[in-house]
């Protein structure tokens, strides 16, 4: 990577972590990214150009800029499914391997996304929630539209029934709305989704147990972080943009990222029953120092952390999260100038 771009992405990273989560920045540390397994990035967006919604919106210039960047050579976009493969057969991916997700099959979406995404050549995957396409939604994609991208190779993977999150619910209610989604995209489009997407990323050990049991071959929430060969499958994450955070840099920061390979993550279960959380990891072997590790809490900032053991770190949460989501990112800056990142999204009860 040349100089200027790696000292670049220093600079952005400590600014974005700070804006996101007001925290400090983290302290730039001696760890090479060269060893790095097959890693890809993901990303996620909603809709496009709808000022009146900008958290899940993003404006046309910045999505614009996101397009220029992935066409200027330094990364590979890929269809999702050819990356999931690969991770799961172990198979190389290419150095910076990205793959772009669409939520919600909005009309924006059609609109504006679609004939820029086709005119730059990208695959994507758009993650459909089915119920306000049956109700004929004009904030939404026809079944007519959604078969015209399927035909077109677009991958069609499931967001539930509704967009409302599936957390709070009973088990027969989430296996019902699967269902229902599952079976309203196999009529119109012919084929049953083997991808799903957690309404507004939140997911708890039960929903996830289910998501696996209707047979989805992954699932993706909306923390920030990498795919790597060892990541759960049924929890992976995803770069969310949005007007607030979409930046050219800041998708720069998130398409040269690295993931933070962990286990035995605690707590196992992103919905609360203990607030503030106890949030500990074990750190793969080889990242590097973990002295130079940072991380931060949703309105908190940057956490103590306590290194229980050379590999074993627990986090300090100082304060309660409030009812709904909440994230703690962890960062590790490389020596090349990309940052190793794990984030974790949490589901607070009211």
């Amino acid at each position: 990577m040349p100089f200027r771009r790696a000292v670049a992405l220093l600079a952005v990273a400590a600014a974005w972590v700070f804006q996101t989560l007001a925290g400090g920045p983290a302290v730039a540390a001696d760890v090479s990214a060269s060893a790095a397994p097959s890693t890809a990035v993901v990303f996620a967006y909603d809709r496009f150009g709808e000022d009146q919604t900008p958290s899940v919106s993003i404006r046309l210039d910045q999505f614009e800029a996101h397009l220029e960047e992935l066409k200027d050579g330094d990364y590979q976009v890929l269809p999702l499914p050819r990356i999931l493969e690969a991770l799961r057969n172990g198979t190389p991916l290419p150095d910076r391997a990205v793959a772009i997700t669409i939520d919600e099959a909005s009309r924006s979406a059609f609109r504006e996304a679609w004939p820029r995404l086709k005119a730059a050549g990208l695959p994507f995957t758009l993650f459909v929630a089915t119920d306000a396409i049956d109700r004929g939604s004009p904030a939404h994609m026809t079944w007519a539209e959604v078969r015209q991208l399927a035909a077109a190779g677009v991958t069609i993977g499931g967001l539930g029934a509704a967009t409302q999150s599936l957390v709070p619910r009973s088990a027969a209610d989430v296996r019902a709305e699967l269902r229902r989604m599952a079976d309203r995209l196999q009529a119109e489009t012919g084929q049953r989704p083997t991808l799903f997407a957690y309404p507004q990323g939140e997911v708890s050990s039960a929903v996830r147990t289910i998501v696996t049991e209707q047979g989805f071959a992954a699932a993706f929430g909306q923390q920030s972080g990498v795919l790597y060969p060892q990541a759960d499958r049924w929890l992976l994450p995803r770069f969310v943009m949005n007007e607030s955070f979409g930046s050219v840099d800041r998708f720069r920061l998130a398409a040269n990222a690295l993931p933070l390979p962990v286990t035995d993550l605690t707590p196992d279960d992103p919905f609360l029953t203990v607030n503030p959380p106890p949030v500990g990891f074990t750190v793969g072997e080889g990242i590097g120092d973990l002295s130079r590790l940072a991380c931060f809490a949703s309105g908190q900032g940057r956490t103590v952390l306590e290194r229980v053991t050379e590999d074993r770190v627990e986090v300090r949460i100082k304060d309660p999260f409030p009812p709904g989501r909440s994230r703690v990112n962890c960062t590790l800056p490389t020596q090349d100038g990309r940052w190793r990142w794990l984030g974790m999204q949490f589901v607070v009860p009211e």
